[in-house]
């Protein structure tokens, strides 16, 4: 008489799952590659009356991925650009209109005799006593 085993797969504690063994690099990598939303809404109310409704919305995704969905706010943000060493942009109007008042501001200390010629940073004026 032969013996043969009824068991032939191993044990699966999630039936109808697949038994493979994933790591979070590989789950990661799914969900960059995929995407994922997750959205929800809180409201509070007192009374019948609506408080406060805060809605959520979140993607994430790779930048390749987001971008293939049309997504790409962060190409034009000038907070998140920038300039580095190597950059050759041009400065901004901001920046600019700074580096001007700094030097008009060390000019006209130089002709008031105001400060030590540092920079408006650096420099310190001593307090001017009230004509003891």
């Amino acid at each position: 008489m032969e013996e043969r085993s009824l068991s032939s797969r191993p044990y699966n504690p999630l039936p109808g799952r697949p038994d493979t063994s994933t790591n979070l690099a590989d789950i990661l990598e799914r969900v960059l590659d995929k995407g994922i939303v997750i959205a929800g809404d809180i409201q509070i109310n007192l009374l019948e009356v609506e408080l406060l409704t805060i809605k959520l919305r979140l993607l994430i995704a790779s930048v390749d991925r987001a971008r293939e969905m049309g997504i790409n706010w962060w190409e034009s943000d000038s907070t998140l650009q920038s300039l580095g060493p190597g950059d050759e942009r041009e400065p901004s109007e901001l920046e600019q209109q700074n580096r001007e008042l700094r030097e008009r501001l060390e000019r006209l200390e130089r002709q008031l005799g105001v400060g030590n010629g540092d920079s408006p940073d650096e420099a310190k004026t001593e307090p001017r006593s009230s004509g003891d």
